[in-house]
């Protein structure tokens, strides 16, 4: 049972979340939705006590509520950040476990919000760097540091090519090197979560380009070759708070 005399939303009231949880639950009102939104996540990237108390609730809902689907996801996506409420997000494993299972029936259905539903699911699994990140591959890039050199790289997938390069500030990307694909055969673990979603779902765009960011680069400037997805995942993945790291 939830103590909503603790559970402060962003304007540090604690009673306006769970009425206006009943009032969403009765009726799929849209100013109330939208008033539940802004106190329990603020501009998309701080949450609070009352954000990870409702997310059960959301999550009951979110079978027949996209509102309550969005903001499930949304809360789950900030999930990342030092909000301080560590043992809050730890007692809502089950019902982040039945949101998964949701998420991914809602992809196999192949809706209009396809990328925002693997997006929220990849938060939902912990994922939170490419959450934050991946997009759908026509204008995609992504910035690390050559493992061995320590020069910054940029890493373009999209309609304009696919390549490593050096970003100049007045010359764009210089010294473009192609990017070498992983096949479905090398990919593992999450990427191969990603990859074999996008197949089976018909997005052949996004897991084309998911063989690319999963794949390897040469470095323009010492010509190493070193692997996209490990080299950003070092440099990008939150830390696991110690709640986390015992689920796993």
């Amino acid at each position: 049972m939830v103590n909503w005399t603790q559970m402060h939303d962003c304007y540090g009231d604690v009673d306006r979340v769970p009425a206006l949880l009943e009032q969403v639950e009765v009726e799929d009102d849209a100013e109330a939705w939208e008033a539940l939104g802004h106190r329990l996540v603020l501009e998309h990237d701080l949450v609070f006590p009352a954000s990870f108390a409702a997310l059960p609730r959301l999550v009951r809902l979110a079978s027949r509520s996209a509102r309550a689907r969005g903001l499930a996801g949304t809360i789950l996506r900030c999930a990342a950040g030092h909000h301080g409420c560590d043992d809050l997000l730890a007692d809502c494993a089950d019902p982040i476990a039945e949101f998964r299972e949701l998420l991914d029936r809602h992809l196999r259905s192949r809706p209009d919000d396809y990328l925002v539903t693997f997006l929220d699911l990849l938060a939902a699994r912990e994922e939170y760097h490419w959450s934050a990140v991946l997009g759908d591959f026509t204008d995609d890039f992504y910035h690390l540091a050559c493992p061995h050199c320590a020069v910054e790289v940029t890493i373009a997938i999209g309609d304009h090519g696919r390549y490593s390069a050096i970003r100049d500030w007045h010359l764009g990307d210089v010294d473009r090197r192609g990017l070498r694909p992983a096949t479905s055969a090398e990919l593992s673990g999450t990427g191969r979560w990603m990859y074999e979603t996008a197949v089976r779902d018909g997005h052949e765009a996004l897991a084309d380009g998911l063989t690319h960011l999963f794949g390897t680069a040469e470095c323009p400037r010492c010509a190493s070759v070193f692997d996209i997805a490990d080299e950003y995942t070092s440099a990008n993945r939150p830390t696991l708070r110690q709640g986390q790291a015992n689920r796993r």
